[in-house]
C-alpha cells in the first residue's frame, strides 16, 4: 500500500469529519454543546463508544499482549461486562436523577466544592496524559510508515492533526463527537476485519491459524492454576471491573455521551 494512498485516505477522512461537524453544529447553542439537547440515538452512542473506549492504542498493542499471554485477556472482558452492568444499574440512574451535565458536579453536591475540584482536576490530568500518549503513538506509527518518506516533520503532522481535531469539534461539541466517534468506530472495525483477513490469508487459512494457536497454547481463556500469576482469573476479572468503572463510569468524556440520550432507559441500552 503506497504512502500517497494512505495520505489520501487520511485527508478524505478528515474532510468527512469536517462535513459532519458543519452539519451537526447548525443551530447549536451552549446547552447543545454539552448535552446535545438530550437527543442522541442510543445506538449511535453505543456504536461510537466502541471506538472511543478502544482507540488506536488498543488496536496496536492488544495483539502483542495476546501473543504474550494468550486469550486470558478474555478474563478482563468478563470484568468489563460486570462493570458495565454496575454503570447501567447504579451510576446512570444517579446521573439522570440529578440531571447532571458534568458527572463531577455530584461530588460538589455530595462532598463539597473542594472534592468537586479534585475530581475534575484528576480527570483533566488523566485526559491530557492519556490523549497525549494515544496521539503520540498513532502519530509515531504514521510518521514511521508514511510521512518520513516525504520529509514531513513529525511535529508538523501532530500540529496539523490537533488543529483539525479542534476545527471539527469546537462548534458542534458533544453532538459532533457522537457522530464522529461512530464514524471512527466504523473505520476501525473495517480495518480490523481487513487485517484479520489479510493475516489469515498470509498464514495459509483459518484452519492453519486455529491449529497454530492451539499448538502454542494460546486458546485458553482462564488461568486458574497459579494465584501468583499476573493474569490469574480473579485478578483479570477484578481488573476488568475496576478499569470499566474508572475509565467509563467515572470518566466525564465517556459518560457525557451517555447523558446525551433522551432518557435513562435509552442510556442503559448502551
Amino acid at each position: 500500500m503506497s504512502g500517497i494512498f494512505i495520505l489520501s485516505i487520511i485527508i478524505a477522512y478528515f474532510v468527512v469529519l469536517l462535513v459532519i461537524s458543519k452539519l451537526t453544529s447548525k443551530g447549536a447553542k451552549n446547552e447543545a454543546f454539552f448535552t446535545g439537547n438530550r437527543g442522541s440515538k442510543w445506538y449511535l452512542v453505543s456504536f461510537g463508544m466502541i471506538g472511543a473506549s478502544l482507540s488506536g492504542v488498543t488496536f496496536i498493542s492488544l495483539p502483542g499482549l495476546v501473543g504474550k499471554s494468550g486469550f486470558s485477556y478474555m478474563q478482563l472482558v468478563i470484568g468489563y461486562m460486570i462493570g458495565y452492568a454496575i454503570i447501567s444499574f447504579v451510576l446512570l440512574p444517579l446521573y439522570y436523577r440529578l440531571n447532571l451535565t458534568s458527572i463531577y458536579s455530584y461530588l460538589g453536591g455530595r462532598f463539597g466544592p473542594k472534592t468537586h475540584k479534585v475530581g475534575t482536576g484528576f480527570f483533566l490530568i488523566s485526559r491530557i496524559l492519556g490523549a497525549s500518549a494515544r496521539l503520540f503513538l498513532v502519530a509515531d506509527v504514521l510518521d514511521y510508515f508514511v510521512l518520513s518518506r516525504y520529509g514531513i516533520p513529525f511535529e508538523a503532522s501532530v500540529l496539523v492533526t490537533l488543529l483539525l481535531i479542534y476545527v471539527y469539534t469546537y462548534r458542534g461539541g458533544i453532538k459532533t463527537i457522537v457522530w464522529t466517534d461512530t464514524l471512527q468506530t466504523l473505520f476501525m472495525l473495517i480495518a480490523l476485519v481487513v487485517s484479520v483477513v489479510m493475516i489469515t490469508q498470509s498464514i495459509g487459512g483459518a484452519e492453519e491459524v486455529t491449529t497454530g494457536l492451539k499448538s502454542l497454547g494460546m486458546t485458553d481463556w482462564f488461568v486458574t492454576n497459579d494465584p501468583k500469576s499476573n493474569n490469574y482469573i480473579i485478578k483479570g476479572i477484578l481488573g476488568g471491573l475496576f478499569i470499566t468503572l474508572g475509565m467509563t463510569g467515572l470518566d466525564q468524556d465517556m459518560m457525557q455521551k451517555n447523558l446525551t440520550c433522551r432518557n435513562e432507559k435509552e442510556a442503559k441500552k448502551i
